[in-house]
This record gives C-alpha cells, sequence and structure tokens, in this order.
C-alpha cells in the first residue's frame, strides 16, 4: 500500500465525486491500485483554483469504468472521507510539502511531476500536510472557540500527540471538524428557517445534521450536510421533513401541525443554500433521505412544539 496525492478540479472532464469515487485514466492505474486500502490527500491543481490541499479519504476498491474504456473509478471507503478544517496552501515558506516535487536546487519543479494528476505520497508528508490542515487539537480548539478560559483546559499541560490515522478514524473528531465546516458554509445560518442565532456567549446555535446518516454509508463531506437549528434537526432526522431536488421543504403534513410549519420554516418554503456551490447538497444524498427517512418513522414521546 503507499498514499498518493489525487488531482481533482471541479469541471474536469472526469467525473469525480471525492467522498464517492475518483475517475482516472489508465495511465494512472498502477500507482492507484498500490493505494488500495490507503489514505489520500486531494488536491486542487493551480488552474482550477487557490484551495491547494483540501481533504483526505481512504481507497477501498478499483474497478473499470462502466461502459468507458481505457477509465477506472477508485471508490472510496465510506466515511473516511474528510475535508480539512482550513485548505492546505500549496507551499510553505517557498518549498512544496511533497519532495518529489521539489528540484535539486531547492526550487520548485514546473511542468512534468506538477501535472501529475496522481502522486505517491510519503508517510511523514501526507503527515505533515494533514496535520496542517485537521490539527490534532481540533477538539479543543473548537472547545475554547467561544470560552477562551474553557473547562477543559488543564493549565499548562502538554496535549496529548495523538497519530495522524488515529484522529482520521476517531468518530469524535470526525464530529467536531464536519460541524465546523458545515457550520462555516452556511454562515452559522439555519438551512430551513434562515435564522441565525447565538447565545449570549456568541456560541451560534446552529448544528451540523448529515443528511444520509454515518451509520448508513454517509460520508463527512460538506454536501452530506445541513446547518439545522435543533428542533428543525430532530425533525429533519425523524423524516418529518425532507427536500426536493429544487430545493422545496418537504413537509409530512399528517404528522407536523401546519402553524408549526408556518413558524418555523422560511417563508420561502426552500433550502438556503451555502455561496459556494462546492459546498451545496449532493442531490444523491437528499434522494436517499427522501427514499429512506422522510415519512418514514413512527414517532414516540412528545413532539419539541407540544
Amino acid at each position: 500500500m503507499v498514499k498518493l496525492v489525487l488531482l481533482h478540479k471541479a469541471d474536469s472532464i472526469y467525473e469525480d465525486e471525492p467522498d464517492r469515487v475518483y475517475d482516472f485514466p489508465r495511465a494512472y492505474l498502477k500507482a492507484v491500485q498500490e493505494g488500495v486500502g490507503d489514505w489520500v490527500v486531494y488536491y486542487e491543481p493551480v488552474k482550477a483554483g487557490p484551495r491547494g490541499y483540501f481533504a483526505v479519504a481512504r481507497i477501498r476498491q478499483v474497478i473499470p469504468k462502466p461502459g468507458v474504456e481505457g477509465r477506472f473509478l477508485a471508490l472510496i471507503e465510506p466515511g473516511s472521507y474528510l475535508p480539512f478544517d482550513r485548505d492546505v496552501p500549496r507551499l510553505r515558506e517557498g518549498r512544496s510539502w511533497e519532495s518529489a516535487l521539489m528540484a535539486d536546487d531547492g526550487t520548485v519543479k514546473s511542468g512534468g511531476v506538477q501535472q501529475l494528476a496522481v502522486r505517491r505520497l510519503p508517510d511523514g508528508e501526507f503527515a505533515a500536510i494533514v496535520s496542517q490542515g485537521l490539527p490534532q487539537d481540533l477538539i479543543d480548539i473548537e472547545a475554547r472557540r467561544y470560552e477562551p478560559r474553557s473547562v477543559l483546559e488543564g493549565g499548562d499541560a502538554v496535549p496529548f500527540e495523538r497519530p495522524v490515522i488515529e484522529r482520521l478514524t476517531n468518530r469524535p473528531y470526525r464530529d467536531v471538524a464536519f460541524r465546523r465546516k458545515v457550520r462555516e458554509a452556511y454562515d452559522y445560518r439555519c438551512a430551513l428557517s434562515g435564522l441565525r442565532l447565538r447565545n449570549g456567549g456568541g456560541r451560534p446555535e446552529v448544528q451540523a445534521a448529515h443528511i444520509r446518516p454515518v451509520e448508513h454509508q454517509g460520508s463527512d463531506s460538506v454536501r452530506n450536510g445541513l446547518a439545522l437549528s435543533g428542533t428543525l434537526h430532530w425533525m429533519f432526522d425523524r423524516g418529518l421533513l425532507s427536500v426536493a431536488d429544487d430545493g422545496s421543504v418537504l413537509v409530512s403534513r399528517n404528522k407536523v401541525p401546519h402553524e408549526v410549519v408556518d413558524r418555523l420554516i422560511h417563508p420561502g418554503g426552500k433550502l438556503l443554500l451555502p455561496s459556494e456551490e462546492r459546498n451545496r447538497p449532493h442531490p444523491e444524498n437528499l434522494r436517499w433521505h427522501r427514499e429512506n427517512v422522510f415519512g418514514q418513522m413512527e414517532l414516540t414521546g412528545p413532539a419539541p412544539w407540544q
């Protein structure tokens, strides 16, 4: 196994969905097959945008692309994809994170290897890039975000250095990373009510909801998330609400009183979307929620509005 850098740009002829599948030509088959079972870092090329390194995932399997000669698909391990908390610039103090991109004279190579869609990545360089994009103390960073002297702080104690792979597979860590990215994408505003509420200390009240739950092979991509208030999160998870392909909010009318809908849902009756298109809900995730959750759960106990 070997770790890889995979180049991705949204307007490519290759049909990539970073949290699901990576589409590539035969020229890279050997390298990608070497990466099966190991981790990859996604990279946005210079001409595609400013992000640099922006996410991590693990390859589960490589298969021929159905109906397309000479093309292959790297299937991403469900639940492994995680966007970086902060994008990692291509260069650090004028040097590339990847030693393969550096010339003997200390300058960054141009052309050639820079343009490879798949590059092998040594473990140490993988760890350095991921640690820059997903700090090991991210949970503490979030805890201290609105409370500078968090009760979690322990004086001058040295934080425990959690290994990179352990962090990437740790559910509490991933939940914090997902929450931070989803709330930021929606500008801390509920996508269904339109409200941006903060408590007395400035902490946003909006939550991050998975559209397709992780336990049902949903990813931690922002495209599988919605920023929702606590009540609307509860209703969405229980199938009382969903979203149509055109963004219209769907309501289980036999379970939710009209006056509740009027109070809670934005008057336009449509999902309020992130400004950046790449962060908007993936249609397949919304379809899965409509077909597997919406209107299908029996409610027990009192509803939040009762």
